[in-house]
């Protein structure tokens, strides 16, 4: 076994954005937990990753009417994700729960929000949502919501709304990690200003590489570490060089948060698009692009879990200390789950 895939075996590998949920809803309910055991557990394994965010993310579609129904139903699949695949992955509300499975051997599954539409301005939910199980939570996409602006409307400079900022409050009350990733610009800073407790950016790359509002400036980095937060950088191949769509390009980003948060404030948030479009998208339909951002351009290798390992030996390659490679595998956001999640 070559070096790096013996430290990638031995690592704790923390994927803390993966759309698999929206793959499972599209499928009969009778199959939920058998697709997952059959079409993402392996690719999960072959990735060695151990503890997996699954992003509860309601499409256009479904807003605003059908938003909450949405929601409860891809929570719904995670917990029978998680019922009918008992051996190999546990739905996890804390950090014991997390250190239990990892002790196991099972997948810890960590479920969030992303942009939280079903709430709108009806904060309380979140105490039910919290109930349900979901610890990790956004309030904003690309673009508008009750509770905040995406970064696709950063020409606005909208901070937080009402709302928004009493949603923060109830979150860090409940225990909640707040995830800032696609929030825009102003919200970030706003959110950095009133936050008491350490926030996580799920899967954000570095601006100052990559000038997209989907990313974080340094000065933003530098606040998230400063709070005792993560930022988990984006394997989206358009976020991270306009044409250069490389393991190389991704590398970068990572060194480059590295050295601006410090090496125990980085890990990994994939977001691997293709594998979801591939499960949720017929085959005679072109992917429609996102905010004007291509969705079939990809990095070779890292089209999903599976391969993961690549990020290991591309990082030892660099010249990385086996042990901060461990840590932007996993080692950092199993740190912040753990001591952060109630």
């Amino acid at each position: 076994m070559s070096a790096a895939a013996e430290l990638h075996r031995r690592s704790v590998v923390a994927d803390t954005h993966n759309d698999l949920l929206c793959a499972v809803v599209a499928r009969p309910v009778e199959r939920w937990a058998v697709f997952f055991r059959e079409r993402w557990l392996p690719q999960l394994r072959a990735g060695g990753v151990d503890i997996q965010v699954l992003p509860v993310f309601v499409d256009d579609a479904y807003r605003p009417e059908g938003a909450l129904r949405r929601t409860l139903r891809m929570i719904e699949a995670a917990h029978r994700i998680a019922e009918g695949n008992a051996d190999a992955v546990r739905l996890c509300v804390d950090g014991s729960g997390i250190e239990a499975a990892l002790a196991d051997g099972r997948i810890a599954l960590v479920l969030a929000l992303e942009s939280a539409p079903g709430v709108g301005e009806d904060v309380e939910l979140l105490e039910t949502l919290h109930r349900l199980g979901v610890r990790i939570a956004s309030l904003a996409h690309f673009g508008r919501t009750a509770l905040a602006d995406g970064s696709g409307e950063d020409g606005a400079g909208s901070r937080l709304t009402r709302a928004g900022v009493a949603a923060l409050a109830e979150m860090e009350r409940l225990g909640m990690l707040y995830d800032i990733s696609h929030l825009g610009a102003a919200g970030v800073e706003h959110v950095l200003e009133l936050a008491t407790r350490p926030v996580i950016a799920t899967h954000s790359s570095a601006r100052a590489l990559r000038d997209h509002h989907r990313n974080l400036s340094d000065a933003q980095v530098k606040d998230v570490a400063a709070g005792g937060g993560v930022v988990c950088v984006n394997f989206f191949a358009p976020f991270l060089h306009e044409s250069d769509f490389t393991v190389d390009r991704l590398v970068d980003h990572i060194e480059h948060l590295a050295s601006v948060a410090g090496v125990r404030h980085v890990g990994l948030g994939p977001d691997f698009v293709k594998e979801v479009l591939a499960d949720t998208t017929p085959p005679c339909c072109e992917h429609a692009p996102v905010e004007g951002v291509p969705t079939d351009r990809f990095l070779p290798g890292l089209e999903g879990p599976a391969g993961l390992p690549l990020v290991t030996g591309a990082l030892l390659r660099r010249g990385w200390a086996a042990d901060d490679v461990a840590r932007v595998l996993g080692g950092n956001v199993r740190a912040l789950l753990t001591s952060t999640l109630t």
